[in-house]
């Protein structure tokens, strides 16, 4: 936990007091999880009938993080996991974007931009479509600090286990996909699923390639995210090699002509020899295709039938933002009314000013529309909010 977080602990406190909490459904199934301030081990086990006692729980000390379980028990309060008695579980999908390949939460606006399109993917191209996911089932929430939690409450997949919920985040990361079979169809502009998915990403996988061919000036990022893909798939998958850096380089080479690209967009694979099953495998890893859908869900909060989750109106202990639930329309960021987490979920005082210190280099924040870009070393006045935030991320102190 980092140093400086004495005085926004009892803010925490303050903010528990008087906030208008959301109560999960199904309320005295739940096991609570609570992290407290300072050096406390967090607290398990418990159970709460209503709100209210929750709130004077969390009054009587301040807590860094709250969690509720998404699993129901028949007795959530018992301290062996073998006595609680499982009765099923809420489907999560946790969507944290220091988890993509190429993004960092140092540009915390730009990572919250790219998780934000994942998420919507993830319901857009996925859930909905390919799973026959009903929105009236679903919980969107913002998780307080890097991403999003889409919480599905449909009674007919409570009893899912986690083998069936893995099989589901399989296929959304494009696992074992039947990239052939998708090619047989590639003509079949009707066609859905991984098929129209390989389809749409055919230019961007192409570009990529010309781009490392041609040495622009951001190909080895490129190349490196292509490899750092390829890797984690043939992790995932089972496999024990991996084609390597020059592989890639190869492949591009021969993409870098534009009769061989012409071809290869209107699904004549041959004209890539033996290099036609890397390309396919980079079809199915690269950004263009996977991550473009959102293939970067959390597998284990997925999977894990018995999984803590951020309670909605809590405060993050790490950024001192607000897990705010919002509609799914809102989730659209091409929407004309998109949900803003820099500027809604502030929940501490934007106008009480603090003198921070910062103790980090090349880091980007921002708090409604003031980015702040600050150096090491460089003191300045900013808002209740804004120091909470970057005191508990470790980016600056307090001056005293």
């Amino acid at each position: 936990m980092s140093s400086g977080w004495a005085r926004f602990a009892h803010r925490f406190g303050t903010y528990y007091r008087s906030a208008e909490f959301w109560s999960p459904p199904r309320l005295k199934t739940r096991e609570w999880m609570f992290i407290p301030f300072g050096e406390g081990a967090p607290i398990r086990h418990k159970g709460f009938h209503d709100m209210q006692a929750v709130r004077s729980f969390i009054t009587g000390r301040s807590m860094h993080s709250c969690f509720y379980s998404t699993a129901y028990w028949e007795r959530p309060f018992e301290m062996k996991m073998s006595d609680k008695n499982w009765l099923g579980a809420d489907l999560i999908f946790d969507l944290d974007g220091d988890h993509l390949p190429g993004v960092t939460d140092r540009d915390f606006p730009g990572m919250l931009e790219v998780i934000h399109e994942q998420a919507w993917s993830l319901w857009n191209d996925f859930l909905e479509p390919e799973f026959g996911f009903d929105q009236k089932y679903l919980q969107v929430t913002f998780s307080g600090h890097r991403g999003f939690h889409l919480h599905y409450r449909d009674p007919a997949l409570f009893h899912l286990d986690s083998e069936a919920r893995r099989e589901m985040v399989s296929y959304i990361r494009g696992e074992g996909v039947d990239v052939n079979g998708g090619l047989a169809r590639y003509h079949d502009l009707t066609s859905e699923g991984w098929t129209r998915r390989i389809r749409d990403g055919m230019n961007g996988m192409i570009t990529k390639l010309q781009s490392i061919a041609q040495k622009t000036p951001n190909y080895r990022t490129d190349l490196s995210l292509l490899h750092e893909g390829l890797k984690a798939q043939s992790q995932r998958e089972g496999r024990t090699s991996t084609k390597g850096l020059t592989s890639i380089q190869n492949l591009a080479d021969i993409v870098n002509h534009e009769g061989r690209a012409e071809r290869l967009r209107s699904g004549m694979f041959g004209v890539l020899d033996k290099h036609q099953g890397l390309f396919l495998d980079l079809l199915k890893t690269d950004s263009s295709v996977v991550l473009g859908s959102a293939g970067e869900t959390d597998e284990v909060v997925t999977i894990d039938v018995r999984r803590q989750i951020r309670w909605p109106t809590s405060l993050h202990g790490k950024s001192g933002m607000r897990v705010s639930e919002f509609p799914l329309n809102r989730l659209d960021p091409d929407s004309s009314n998109p949900y803003s987490p820099l500027h809604e979920a502030l929940a501490l005082s934007t106008q009480d000013i603090i003198e921070v210190e910062m103790i980090v280099d090349d880091s980007i924040a921002q708090f409604e529309d003031t980015v702040y870009d600050k150096q090491s070393g460089e003191r300045f006045e900013i808002h209740e909010a804004g120091a909470t935030f970057l005191v508990l991320k470790g980016w600056a102190k307090i001056v005293s």
